[in-house]
Protein backbone atom coordinates (compact mmCIF):
# COMPACT_ATOMS: atom_id res chain seq x y z
CA UNK A 1 0.00 0.00 0.00
CA UNK A 2 1.41 3.57 -0.74
CA UNK A 3 1.90 6.38 1.95
CA UNK A 4 1.77 9.26 1.53
CA UNK A 5 3.05 12.87 3.84
CA UNK A 6 0.33 13.88 5.96
CA UNK A 7 2.31 16.27 8.33
CA UNK A 8 5.10 18.80 7.29
CA UNK A 9 6.42 20.68 10.11
CA UNK A 10 9.60 22.17 11.58
CA UNK A 11 12.02 20.50 13.26
CA UNK A 12 11.81 22.72 16.52
CA UNK A 13 8.48 20.89 16.82
CA UNK A 14 8.15 18.45 19.57
CA UNK A 15 5.86 15.47 17.44
CA UNK A 16 7.00 12.65 19.74
CA UNK A 17 3.76 12.35 21.90
CA UNK A 18 1.42 12.12 18.79
CA UNK A 19 4.18 9.61 17.20
CA UNK A 20 3.31 8.06 20.60
CA UNK A 21 -0.25 8.30 20.06
CA UNK A 22 0.22 6.43 16.47
CA UNK A 23 1.96 3.71 18.09
CA UNK A 24 -0.61 3.25 20.76
CA UNK A 25 -3.27 2.98 18.29
CA UNK A 26 -1.39 0.59 15.98
CA UNK A 27 -1.20 3.17 12.90
CA UNK A 28 1.69 2.30 10.50
CA UNK A 29 3.68 5.17 9.91
CA UNK A 30 7.06 6.89 9.71
CA UNK A 31 9.12 9.95 10.27
CA UNK A 32 11.68 11.56 8.07
CA UNK A 33 13.30 14.55 7.85
CA UNK A 34 13.29 16.69 4.41
CA UNK A 35 14.81 20.23 3.55
CA UNK A 36 14.64 21.23 7.28
CA UNK A 37 11.65 19.41 8.02
CA UNK A 38 10.21 16.47 9.97
CA UNK A 39 7.62 14.37 7.73
CA UNK A 40 5.09 11.93 8.27
CA UNK A 41 4.30 9.26 6.18
CA UNK A 42 1.26 6.92 6.76
CA UNK A 43 -1.11 4.84 4.60
CA UNK A 44 -3.14 6.74 1.89
CA UNK A 45 -6.21 5.16 3.18
CA UNK A 46 -6.29 6.38 6.87
CA UNK A 47 -4.63 9.41 5.44
CA UNK A 48 -7.11 12.13 6.49
CA UNK A 49 -7.95 10.08 9.60
CA UNK A 50 -4.62 10.81 10.79
CA UNK A 51 -4.70 14.94 9.89
CA UNK A 52 -7.60 15.00 11.92
CA UNK A 53 -6.48 13.28 14.77
CA UNK A 54 -3.29 15.51 15.06
CA UNK A 55 -6.00 18.70 14.73
CA UNK A 56 -7.44 17.12 17.79
CA UNK A 57 -4.63 16.04 20.39
CA UNK A 58 -0.64 17.29 18.80
CA UNK A 59 0.92 16.53 21.80
CA UNK A 60 -0.96 12.65 22.41
CA UNK A 61 -3.21 11.66 24.94
CA UNK A 62 -2.31 9.51 27.32
CA UNK A 63 -5.70 9.62 28.98
CA UNK A 64 -7.56 7.93 25.79
CA UNK A 65 -8.33 4.45 25.51
CA UNK A 66 -5.95 3.87 22.26
CA UNK A 67 -5.58 -0.31 22.05
CA UNK A 68 -8.00 -0.63 19.00
CA UNK A 69 -7.19 -0.13 15.24
CA UNK A 70 -7.21 3.25 14.04
CA UNK A 71 -9.86 2.51 11.53
CA UNK A 72 -12.30 2.47 14.27
CA UNK A 73 -11.23 4.80 16.15
CA UNK A 74 -11.43 8.59 13.87
CA UNK A 75 -14.12 9.79 12.26
CA UNK A 76 -13.43 10.62 9.01
CA UNK A 77 -13.06 14.46 8.77
CA UNK A 78 -16.46 16.29 7.19
CA UNK A 79 -17.28 19.11 4.96
CA UNK A 80 -16.04 21.93 6.88
CA UNK A 81 -12.70 19.94 8.34
CA UNK A 82 -12.06 19.31 4.73
CA UNK A 83 -12.14 23.03 3.78
CA UNK A 84 -9.42 23.46 6.68
CA UNK A 85 -6.79 21.33 4.59
CA UNK A 86 -8.21 22.82 1.36
CA UNK A 87 -8.01 27.08 2.12
CA UNK A 88 -7.24 28.12 -1.14
CA UNK A 89 -8.89 25.77 -3.16
CA UNK A 90 -12.28 26.71 -1.79
CA UNK A 91 -11.57 30.29 -1.61
CA UNK A 92 -11.61 30.38 -5.79
CA UNK A 93 -14.65 28.58 -5.30
CA UNK A 94 -16.35 31.40 -3.28
CA UNK A 95 -14.75 34.03 -5.26
CA UNK A 96 -16.22 32.45 -8.32
CA UNK A 97 -19.72 32.13 -6.24
CA UNK A 98 -19.36 35.76 -5.61
CA UNK A 99 -18.27 36.94 -9.30
CA UNK A 100 -21.14 35.01 -10.35
CA UNK A 101 -23.60 37.07 -7.89
CA UNK A 102 -22.46 40.21 -8.97
CA UNK A 103 -22.67 39.21 -12.69
CA UNK A 104 -25.98 37.31 -12.30
CA UNK A 105 -24.40 34.50 -14.14
CA UNK A 106 -24.02 36.74 -16.89
CA UNK A 107 -26.92 38.11 -17.56
CA UNK A 108 -25.57 41.95 -15.84
CA UNK A 109 -23.63 43.36 -18.37
CA UNK A 110 -22.69 46.66 -15.96
CA UNK A 111 -20.65 44.28 -13.64
CA UNK A 112 -18.94 41.82 -15.69
CA UNK A 113 -17.47 44.71 -18.13
CA UNK A 114 -15.19 44.62 -14.86
CA UNK A 115 -14.26 40.77 -15.01
CA UNK A 116 -13.77 39.96 -19.07
CA UNK A 117 -10.49 39.02 -20.60
CA UNK A 118 -11.47 42.52 -22.82
CA UNK A 119 -13.69 46.18 -21.26
CA UNK A 120 -16.54 46.79 -23.50
CA UNK A 121 -19.46 48.79 -23.50
CA UNK A 122 -22.97 48.09 -24.80
CA UNK A 123 -24.37 49.85 -27.52
CA UNK A 124 -27.84 49.25 -28.96
CA UNK A 125 -27.81 45.70 -29.18
CA UNK A 126 -24.02 45.40 -29.70
CA UNK A 127 -20.92 44.86 -27.51
CA UNK A 128 -18.25 47.46 -28.56
CA UNK A 129 -14.81 45.97 -26.97
CA UNK A 130 -11.84 47.81 -25.87
CA UNK A 131 -8.28 46.96 -27.09
CA UNK A 132 -6.36 44.87 -24.79
CA UNK A 133 -3.51 47.15 -25.07
CA UNK A 134 -5.67 50.20 -23.27
CA UNK A 135 -6.31 48.37 -20.77
CA UNK A 136 -3.11 46.99 -19.94
CA UNK A 137 -1.61 50.69 -19.96
CA UNK A 138 -4.75 52.19 -17.80
CA UNK A 139 -3.11 49.09 -15.17
CA UNK A 140 -5.89 46.64 -15.53
CA UNK A 141 -3.93 43.18 -15.25
CA UNK A 142 -6.13 41.46 -13.88
CA UNK A 143 -8.37 40.88 -16.72
CA UNK A 144 -5.53 38.53 -17.94
CA UNK A 145 -7.31 35.92 -15.00
CA UNK A 146 -10.26 37.48 -13.71
CA UNK A 147 -12.63 35.48 -16.65
CA UNK A 148 -12.02 32.33 -15.17
CA UNK A 149 -14.53 33.82 -12.53
CA UNK A 150 -17.10 34.53 -14.59
CA UNK A 151 -19.45 31.87 -15.49
CA UNK A 152 -22.75 31.67 -17.67
CA UNK A 153 -25.75 29.80 -15.66
CA UNK A 154 -25.67 27.61 -12.58
CA UNK A 155 -25.24 24.60 -14.23
CA UNK A 156 -21.67 26.16 -15.38
CA UNK A 157 -20.72 27.61 -12.32
CA UNK A 158 -22.00 24.23 -10.16
CA UNK A 159 -20.07 21.80 -12.62
CA UNK A 160 -16.73 23.98 -12.63
CA UNK A 161 -17.00 24.24 -8.81
CA UNK A 162 -17.26 20.46 -8.62
CA UNK A 163 -14.58 19.49 -10.69
CA UNK A 164 -11.91 22.61 -9.12
CA UNK A 165 -13.25 21.22 -6.03
CA UNK A 166 -12.13 17.61 -6.79
CA UNK A 167 -9.00 18.39 -8.33
CA UNK A 168 -7.71 21.28 -6.57
CA UNK A 169 -7.66 20.46 -3.30
CA UNK A 170 -5.67 17.49 -4.38
CA UNK A 171 -2.75 19.22 -5.44
CA UNK A 172 -3.10 21.93 -2.48
CA UNK A 173 -2.76 18.80 -0.35
CA UNK A 174 0.22 17.55 -1.99
CA UNK A 175 2.00 20.59 -3.04
CA UNK A 176 0.58 23.25 -0.72
CA UNK A 177 -1.90 26.48 -1.28
CA UNK A 178 1.19 29.14 -2.60
CA UNK A 179 1.18 26.10 -5.67
CA UNK A 180 -2.25 25.70 -6.23
CA UNK A 181 -2.98 29.41 -6.29
CA UNK A 182 0.62 29.97 -8.64
CA UNK A 183 -1.05 26.58 -10.52
CA UNK A 184 -4.68 28.53 -10.69
CA UNK A 185 -3.07 31.58 -12.41
CA UNK A 186 -0.78 30.74 -14.74
CA UNK A 187 -3.35 27.76 -16.45
CA UNK A 188 -5.77 30.96 -16.10
CA UNK A 189 -3.67 33.29 -17.92
CA UNK A 190 -2.65 30.74 -20.40
CA UNK A 191 -6.15 29.67 -21.36
CA UNK A 192 -7.54 33.06 -21.42
CA UNK A 193 -4.69 34.54 -23.87
CA UNK A 194 -4.93 31.53 -26.29
CA UNK A 195 -8.85 31.84 -26.39
CA UNK A 196 -8.69 35.45 -27.12
CA UNK A 197 -6.25 34.97 -30.26
CA UNK A 198 -8.34 32.31 -31.47
CA UNK A 199 -11.74 34.01 -30.96
CA UNK A 200 -10.72 37.48 -30.76
CA UNK A 201 -12.92 39.67 -28.94
CA UNK A 202 -15.85 38.17 -27.38
CA UNK A 203 -17.20 36.79 -24.19
CA UNK A 204 -15.64 33.85 -22.27
CA UNK A 205 -15.18 32.93 -18.80
CA UNK A 206 -15.11 29.86 -16.50
CA UNK A 207 -13.21 27.72 -14.89
CA UNK A 208 -12.87 25.28 -17.53
CA UNK A 209 -9.36 25.92 -19.21
CA UNK A 210 -8.07 25.88 -15.51
CA UNK A 211 -9.74 22.87 -15.03
CA UNK A 212 -8.02 21.21 -17.84
CA UNK A 213 -4.70 22.63 -16.44
CA UNK A 214 -5.18 20.92 -13.16
CA UNK A 215 -6.22 17.52 -14.89
CA UNK A 216 -3.00 17.62 -17.25
CA UNK A 217 -1.04 18.33 -14.14
CA UNK A 218 -2.41 15.58 -12.21
CA UNK A 219 -2.30 13.12 -14.82
CA UNK A 220 1.67 13.83 -15.53
CA UNK A 221 2.75 14.26 -12.16
CA UNK A 222 1.02 10.79 -11.33
CA UNK A 223 2.58 8.92 -14.22
CA UNK A 224 6.19 10.40 -13.31
CA UNK A 225 5.91 10.19 -9.21
CA UNK A 226 3.10 8.30 -8.17
CA UNK A 227 1.27 9.72 -5.18
CA UNK A 228 -2.37 8.87 -3.80
CA UNK A 229 -3.21 12.39 -3.60
CA UNK A 230 -3.38 12.97 -7.22
CA UNK A 231 -4.73 9.31 -8.25
CA UNK A 232 -7.95 10.41 -9.67
CA UNK A 233 -10.78 7.79 -9.90
CA UNK A 234 -11.05 5.87 -12.48
CA UNK A 235 -13.35 6.64 -15.28
CA UNK A 236 -12.34 10.28 -14.47
CA UNK A 237 -9.65 10.91 -17.15
CA UNK A 238 -10.89 9.14 -19.85
CA UNK A 239 -14.47 11.25 -19.33
CA UNK A 240 -13.04 14.63 -19.36
CA UNK A 241 -10.95 14.11 -22.67
CA UNK A 242 -13.73 12.30 -24.33
CA UNK A 243 -15.52 15.40 -23.58
CA UNK A 244 -12.93 17.68 -24.80
CA UNK A 245 -12.96 15.75 -28.12
CA UNK A 246 -16.79 16.25 -28.27
CA UNK A 247 -16.11 19.75 -27.73
CA UNK A 248 -13.55 20.36 -30.38
CA UNK A 249 -15.83 18.02 -32.90
CA UNK A 250 -19.07 20.95 -32.48
CA UNK A 251 -21.05 18.44 -31.07
CA UNK A 252 -21.63 19.93 -28.06
CA UNK A 253 -22.27 23.43 -29.66
CA UNK A 254 -25.09 21.82 -31.84
CA UNK A 255 -26.50 20.10 -29.37
CA UNK A 256 -27.58 23.36 -27.31
CA UNK A 257 -24.69 23.94 -24.72
CA UNK A 258 -23.54 27.35 -26.80
CA UNK A 259 -20.33 28.28 -27.67
CA UNK A 260 -17.64 26.47 -25.96
CA UNK A 261 -14.32 27.75 -25.59
CA UNK A 262 -12.44 24.68 -27.10
CA UNK A 263 -8.65 26.95 -27.41
CA UNK A 264 -8.74 27.54 -23.69
CA UNK A 265 -9.34 23.64 -22.77
CA UNK A 266 -6.41 22.71 -25.07
CA UNK A 267 -4.23 25.27 -24.00
CA UNK A 268 -4.71 24.44 -20.46
CA UNK A 269 -4.54 20.86 -20.51
CA UNK A 270 -1.60 21.30 -22.62
CA UNK A 271 0.28 23.86 -19.83
CA UNK A 272 -1.10 21.71 -17.22
CA UNK A 273 0.91 18.66 -18.44
CA UNK A 274 4.06 20.98 -18.74
CA UNK A 275 3.89 21.69 -15.20
CA UNK A 276 2.67 18.09 -14.38
CA UNK A 277 6.04 17.31 -16.27
CA UNK A 278 8.16 19.65 -14.43
CA UNK A 279 6.67 18.51 -11.14
CA UNK A 280 6.75 15.31 -11.25
CA UNK A 281 10.48 15.22 -12.66
CA UNK A 282 11.85 17.24 -9.52
CA UNK A 283 9.84 15.54 -7.19
CA UNK A 284 10.74 11.70 -8.70
CA UNK A 285 14.54 12.53 -8.68
CA UNK A 286 14.18 14.21 -4.97
CA UNK A 287 12.82 11.37 -4.09
CA UNK A 288 15.88 9.43 -5.64
CA UNK A 289 18.26 11.57 -4.15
Amino acid sequence: MSTVAVLRLPLAVDLSGFVQLLRRMQVPHRVSEEAGEQVLWVPDNISEDVRALYERFPAGDPDQQLDIPAAQTVKRPGFLQQVRYARATAAVLLLSALVGALTMLGDNFSTMHWFTFLDFRVVGEYLHFRPLGDSMAAGQWWRLVTPMLIHFGILHLAMNGMWYWELGRRIESRQGSINLIGLTLLFSLVSNYTQYLFSGPSLFGGLSGVLYGLLGHCWIFQLLAPNAAYRLPKGVLVMMLVWLLLCLSGLVSMIGFGQIANAAHVSGLLVGCLTGLLGGLYNRRKLAA
